[in-house]
């Protein structure tokens, strides 16, 4: 590192920065655009650690797993114009899960903007409504101040991700600079005044209901706001794909606002009388179309918390809204004294059982039942395992059966995007190498991203990945199903032999037809010491967790008829 004296370029100035700011892991695919980068990454290859992945899509769904899992910006590295279009994949979904990312795209050099050079694509105009700031570092000596601001950026208020573009001839041009120190982050506290006003509204409320979700959880904010409910005897649900913030086995949890949400659960959250959301955005998935709590003022008395006050308001007005930091609010919450009496111990302790009754199976149609199967890896995985999701239909049944016991034991995308399952794995397990990492992923949606498997067989990340295999694009065909019944073009897939596929790679390959052939198929690869896929071949009849293709469209071809 420099103390301002010596000549450094670009590229080891910016890599410099990366150490000062704790980066240990950062992935990328390689590119002429910013070698002045990658050769400073080669004398800094003890500290920091590239991972090279087969696709930016790969690479920046990595990083944005790495932030989620560490709460510290995920770092990618990718060139620009195609480089840099694949990478907008990840930047949206940390955009909308509230991810800390930072994006380093390489440019094309100076002297060559605005002629459209090779592969030249204007950055900041194409991340400027994706990313919480995009800008290009055009001189190298403001390598530290930039970065520094980039970090800063992703971490606070609500985190987010960052585009920085990086000219290839800046990135090799040398100067004298010093250093930026390392980054803080620094986020609002709740007043005295809001918390008593919390404590007031609390007092009069019968039938309240906690949401906890968004992003800028740590552990021990998660322990304590797991600990303020347990006080209060608050039934609390999560907001989609956040439910891992709360242990689902306390007795307090009463199931998750996803697109499978359970029919008691959207009466609860509707019949409320007081709703505390805390983190959570309150968007279009966790409320189903806005209809669980109706914006601009939603009938239940709503306290809203969030890291961000432009969120405060934008949609929803509510009776308390608290900027405040996650770790802060859960805090002052759990160190709130609790009420003299509490009104709404049978209604919470009702939710819960309703919650629990979710968790009971119903049958499913073919030779493979995935709630059977979910429920024997719950049996046989440690409390340690961290899961991975794609997006589909298929994590109905893992939201619904598979109980996770707390922080951070469960990355999701809930932006929705199909190709996140592989990537985020493999990007967990990296990062805890000691725990068991397993991913879920249709059909449709790990062949999007099924290519870094060569990722995970290069680097020894040995993820057990699950293929739900129904030969459909299952979401796309459960709406045409409900909405044109009978008509379904675009969405059956001919897919290859994901076992094959596997082995072509170097990885073990299991194939499950039957469920009674899946707790040796699972023994087999846990130890096969390799990255192992399962395939689980499932009726296309079951394509959520409580219905089926032929019962979607009956019921659909009934309300035609009654038009």
């Amino acid at each position: 590192m420099s103390n301002g004296s010596n000549q450094r370029t670009g590229g080891q100035i910016l890599v410099d920065q990366l150490k000062i700011h704790g980066v240990d892991l950062a992935f990328c695919v390689p590119g002429e655009s910013y070698l002045g980068v990658l050769d400073a990454l080669w004398d800094a290859r003890e500290a920091i650690r590239l991972v090279t992945t087969r696709n930016e899509i790969g690479a920046c769904n990595m990083a944005e797993a790495y932030g989620k899992i560490t709460g510290r910006p995920g770092i990618c590295l990718v060139t620009r114009g195609p480089g840099a279009s694949h990478a907008m994949v990840g930047i949206h979904t940390a955009f909308q899960d509230s991810t800390p990312l930072i994006l380093f795209v390489g440019q094309v050099a100076r002297e060559a903007r605005e002629r459209e050079a090779f592969q030249e694509i204007d950055v900041k105009q194409m991340f400027g409504h994706t990313a919480k700031w995009a800008a290009e570092i055009s001189d190298p000596r403001r390598i530290p101040e930039m970065v520094s601001h980039a970090f800063h950026t992703a971490v606070n208020g609500r985190p987010g991700p960052v585009v920085l573009t990086l000219p290839e001839d800046m990135v090799l041009e040398r100067c004298a600079v010093a250093d930026a120190a390392r980054y803080q982050v620094v986020r609002p506290s709740p007043s005295a005044a809001a918390l008593a006003r919390l404590r007031e509204l609390l007092s009069h409320a019968k039938r309240p209901m906690m949401m906890v979700g968004g992003g800028g959880w740590s552990r021990e904010a998660a322990d304590d706001i797991v600990a303020f409910a347990e006080a209060y005897d608050l039934p609390t649900c999560a907001s989609f794909r956040c439910h891992d913030i709360f242990d689902n086995r306390h007795r307090n949890y009463v199931g998750d606002c996803s697109t499978g949400i359970a029919p008691t659960l959207v009466e609860r959250v509707k019949a409320c009388d007081l709703l505390l959301v805390v983190g959570a955005r309150l968007g279009e998935l966790t409320t189903q179309g806005y209809t669980l709590v109706e914006p601009p003022r939603p009938k239940q008395t709503l306290i809203h918390v969030h890291a961000d006050p432009d969120e405060l308001g934008r949609v929803y007005q509510g009776e308390l809204l608290i900027a405040s930091g996650m770790a802060e609010f859960a805090a002052a919450a759990k160190a709130m004294p609790p009420l003299p009496s509490i009104a709404w111990r049978d209604w919470s302790a009702a939710a819960r059982q309703d919650y629990l009754k979710t968790l009971e199976p119903s049958p499913m149609p073919g030779a493979v039942d995935l709630a059977q199967i979910i429920k024997m890896i719950q049996m046989r995985m440690p409390a340690d395992t961290l899961v991975a999701s794609d997006a589909g239909n298929f994590a109905g049944w893992l939201n619904r059966f598979y109980q996770l016991p707390g922080y951070r034991s469960f990355v999701g995308p809930t932006s929705g995007a199909m190709g996140y399952g592989v990537p985020a794995a493999i990007a967990a397990k990296l990062v805890h190498p000691a725990r068991p990492v397993l991913c879920f992923a249709g059909d449709g949606g790990f062949m999007m991203t099924g290519q870094e498997l060569a990722t995970a067989v290069q680097y020894g990340a040995n993820v057990i990945f699950f293929v739900v295999n129904n030969g459909l694009y299952g979401t796309i065909r459960m709406h045409q199903e409900r909405e044109f019944p009978g008509r379904y073009p675009a969405t059956d897939l001919r897919n290859p032999d994901f076992a094959a596929y596997a082995r072509a790679f170097g990885a073990h390959g299991e194939t499950v037809t039957e469920t009674a052939q899946f707790p040796a198929a699972l023994d087999r690869a846990i130890g096969a010491g390799l990255p192992s896929v399962i395939e689980l071949r499932i009726d296309p009849e079951a394509i959520t967790s409580r219905t089926t293709l032929t019962a979607l469209r009956e019921a659909a071809l009934a309300r035609e008829k009654k038009r």
